[in-house]
């Protein structure tokens, strides 16, 4: 039952249910484990993401356009994916792994799910995995503006303050909302040396850092 919400949360139903099971199997665990379907998950990823920025961003240019799909297929945005997918609760892992927190750690989750993106590939091809991608990608993708500042939020923002000669923000979580395939995180910028506490929120914990992180620099900037 499982692994059937976590096709419908993915969009794609396996015709090889196997795919996504070793998908999900860490080296711990045993093998088939999923280094190798992880392996070409990366790169279907990095494709999938570079493709949909250069059809939909005509005026970036390549440097901009590479820190954009950094940005987004780096771990931390992987992780927090995942995390949505609950996919710590389906990961196969080997006791000591399970025992140490393996499914909860940002690398292991990061690499379930680039496996899984190269499972589907495996499973019914590039234009199934895009599919998926972007719809796992939405939130993040959807948050993307062509007209900002080519400076994220966070950098803009922690560039400003050490300018000043001023501590970094701290950010932290005050809520979640929603289902856990579908969460909304709401996050907290502090920057007490300048009085500033802005919230941003977001489908996950990077957007909605920048989101207040954006806010904060609102407040700092005239």
């Amino acid at each position: 039952m499982k692994s059937q919400r976590l096709e419908a949360a993915l969009g794609h139903g396996f015709g090889r249910p196997g795919l996504l099971r070793q998908a999900l199997t860490h080296r711990s665990f045993g093998s088939p484990n999923n280094e190798r379907l992880e392996f070409l998950g990366d790169s279907i990823l990095n494709c999938a993401v570079a493709a949909y920025l250069y059809q939909n961003f005509a005026d970036l240019k390549e440097g901009e356009l590479s820190r954009l799909r950094a940005s987004l297929v780096r771990q931390e945005t992987l992780a927090e994916i995942a995390q949505r997918l609950s996919l710590g609760d389906l990961l196969q892992l080997g006791e000591g792994e399970l025992k140490s927190g393996g499914a909860r750690r940002p690398s292991i989750l990061a690499d379930a799910l680039e496996a899984i993106f190269g499972a589907i590939y495996v499973d019914a091809g590039f234009d199934a995995a895009r599919t998926v991608i972007e719809r796992l990608y939405g939130p993040a993708i959807a948050g993307i503006d062509p007209n900002a500042s080519r400076k994220d939020p966070k950098t803009a923002l922690q560039e400003v303050l050490q300018g000043r000669h001023l501590p970094l923000p701290r950010y932290g979580l005050l809520a979640t909302h929603g289902e856990a395939h579908a969460q909304q995180f709401e996050i907290e910028c502090v920057i007490a040396e300048l009085g500033i506490r802005s919230t941003g929120t977001g489908g996950s914990r990077r957007i909605a850092e920048q989101q207040a992180a954006q806010r904060a620099l609102a407040e700092i900037r005239p």
